[in-house]
């Protein structure tokens, strides 16, 4: 993994690179790809959520079935597999709650699995989940070795010249720092003046704390920031005084302000900012090739979870209801590209 920022030409979006050291050794050592162990049905027309999630999310059965309607758009190679091939870029620490392995050392849950799972289910499929080192995943879906990435990837126009998306969560970004300081960042980047903070390389969060680095410059100040080899590093540097403050993923920060939160080293959410920036909300959205003809009936089997119910349990059993969306797009409005 790099240290130090690259401009990519492809924005990878939002990394899930959150966690705690407690999980870092049980996961898979850092590498291409592997396999992971998923439940995916509990009985027939049950999938449950929550499964193994060290306290993460409330486990919830749910009941799901396939939707004929939806399962015949499937292109056709994919439906006689009968398989949805779910990328989860998730090597080699997990995010958690998005993705990572559960108690249990050996089995992928997360947020981002289970609605992949409720979303197989509907097209009549039966989920195969293989996890990735973030730039892997898209070498994976480019490849053919993945049909759809389930990983907290932000929708963005340049992105749209590869694949294609399905919408499903907002896509919001927030400062996580410690509950002991008196930071606050209330959208104007001005508040970052004489700050250390820590990103993600090669991310969307980067990109955007770039450009207020830049912004700063040019007004005389100084915005410093600093990466890691992991998130665990990340949390000790910030601990430790290193840092100010680190931009990641919401759901991320989240969920590590309630795991410390009976800790000498407390956390707090100091601000949040839209990943898509300022006029524009952001999406993360299901990512498949382009042309693959995923996109709308994946949209469609979120849009019927979201009627009927199953979309609103799961996003409550994980505690990430603010990160609702009204309906599944396809190819909705993203990061523009002259802000890519």
């Amino acid at each position: 993994m790099p240290v130090h920022p690259s401009r990519r030409s492809l924005i990878r979006g939002i990394t899930a690179a959150t966690t705690v050291a407690t999980l870092a050794g049980g996961l898979a050592a850092c590498g291409g790809d592997s396999d992971a162990a998923t439940r995916t049905t509990d009985s027939a027309g049950t999938v449950t959520v929550g499964r193994l999630s060290n306290g993460a999310a409330k486990e919830t059965a749910l009941k799901v079935a396939e939707v004929k309607s939806i399962s015949a758009e499937l292109p056709a190679a994919v439906k006689k597999s009968g398989k949805l091939v779910i990328g989860s870029g998730t090597l080699p620490s997990g995010s958690p709650p998005l993705g990572f392995v559960g108690s249990d050392q050996k089995t992928l849950t997360g947020s981002e699995t289970d609605l992949a799972r409720l979303v197989a289910v509907v097209l009549g499929l039966e989920p195969e989940v293989k996890r990735f080192t973030w730039e892997n995943l898209f070498v994976g879906i480019d490849s053919g070795k993945v049909n759809v990435g389930f990983s907290n990837i932000t929708d963005t126009e340049e992105r749209k010249q590869k694949y294609e998306f399905a919408s499903y969560r907002k896509d919001d970004l927030a400062f996580e720092t410690l509950k002991t300081s008196k930071w606050t960042f209330d959208g104007d980047y001005e508040a970052l003046a004489g700050k250390t903070v820590s990103v993600g390389a090669g991310t969307n969060q980067e990109r955007i704390l770039l450009e207020w680095q830049a912004k700063l410059k040019k007004e005389g100040k100084k915005l410093t920031i600093k990466y890691f080899q992991d998130t665990p590093s990340i949390y000790l540097a910030l601990a430790s005084g290193k840092i100010d403050a680190y931009l990641g993923p919401s759901p991320n920060s989240s969920y590590h302000v309630t795991q410390t939160a009976s800790t000498p080293n407390a956390t707090r959410i100091a601000g949040q900012y839209s990943g898509a920036g300022e006029t524009l909300q952001g999406l993360i959205a299901a990512t498949a090739k382009k042309g693959s003809g995923l996109a709308k009936p994946i949209a469609d089997a979120i849009n019927h979870l979201i009627d009927n119910g199953q979309y609103a349990k799961w996003l409550t059993a994980w505690n990430l209801s603010n990160d609702a969306v009204s309906k599944s797009e396809v190819n909705p409005p993203g990061l523009p590209l002259d802000n890519s």
